[in-house]
C-alpha cells in the first residue's frame, strides 16, 4: 500500500511565524493598539483573512470591507519583505534528514499549508524539489479544521486519505488531519498538541526507524 507524507509548512518546516508576528505587530501598531506574542499564537495554522479579523477583535476595530481589504495586502507586503532575505539556515533542525529519507525510498511527499507564499518560501530555503505536489492558500476554499486542504494533496498524491502521514504544528491543523481520517503527529508541546497520534517537539526527535514503521502500517 502506498502512503504519502504530508507537510504543514509554518512551524514545521520553517519558522515563519516570526515574520507573520512582525507583519501583524506593525498593522496593529499602525491601528493604534499592541499586539502581543501570546497573541499571535492564535493565528497558528489560520488563513490570512481570519487573522485579520481576530486582530480586529483584539484591538475593538471595526473596517469597512475596503479598508478590510488593503490591510490584507498591506500585511501580506510586509510579510514578502520579512521573508525576502530567507535561506536554508532558516529550515528547523531535523527536517532535511525525515525529507532525504523518504525521497531516497520514493514516497510521495506534499505540503499542506494555509499559506499563500509557500512556494516562494521552499525555493528559498532550497527544498522545493523534496515536494511531488504542493497544496497552499491559493488552492482551498476552506480553512484549516477543515480537512479540505490534507484531502486535495493526497488526491494529487494519488494516495488515499488514511494512507497519509500529516506533520503539523498547530491545533487547527492536528483537527483537519484527523478529519481527513489520516496519521496526525504533532510538532510542538504535546500538552497543546494533545488530539495528534504521536507528539514530538522537533525533527530532531523523529527517527527514520519512526518514519519507516509508518512507511510498513
Amino acid at each position: 500500500m502506498k502512503k504519502g507524507f504530508i507537510f504543514d509548512l509554518d512551524g514545521v518546516i520553517v519558522d515563519t511565524a516570526k515574520y507573520h508576528y512582525l507583519a501583524w505587530k506593525k498593522l496593529a501598531n499602525q491601528l493604534g493598539f499592541e499586539f502581543t506574542k501570546e497573541q499571535n499564537e492564535l493565528f497558528k495554522g489560520v488563513s490570512r483573512k481570519r487573522c485579520l479579523g481576530i486582530l480586529l477583535e483584539i484591538g475593538n476595530r471595526e473596517a469597512t470591507q475596503e479598508q478590510f481589504d488593503t490591510w490584507m495586502v498591506e500585511k501580506n507586503a510586509d510579510y514578502l519583505v520579512y521573508i525576502e532575505n530567507m535561506n536554508v539556515s532558516e529550515i528547523l533542525s531535523g527536517v532535511p534528514v525525515v525529507l532525504d529519507f523518504l525521497k531516497k525510498k520514493n514516497i510521495p511527499i506534499a505540503l499542506g499549508s494555509a499559506s499563500k507564499n509557500a512556494r516562494p518560501i521552499l525555493e528559498k530555503v532550497n527544498l522545493l524539489h523534496y515536494f511531488d505536489v504542493i497544496v497552499d492558500g491559493n488552492n482551498v476554499t476552506k480553512a484549516k479544521p477543515d480537512p479540505e486542504v490534507f484531502l486535495i494533496a493526497a488526491k494529487n498524491l494519488g494516495v488515499i486519505a488514511k494512507d497519509c502521514i500529516v506533520f503539523e504544528d498547530a491545533v487547527a491543523g492536528i483537527k483537519a488531519a484527523n478529519a481527513a481520517n489520516m496519521i496526525s503527529i504533532g510538532i510542538g508541546d504535546e500538552n497543546v498538541l494533545s488530539e495528534a497520534q504521536f507528539n514530538f517537539k522537533d525533527f530532531t526527535e523523529i527517527s527514520t526507524e519512526f518514519i519507516q514503521e509508518l512507511i510498513n502500517k
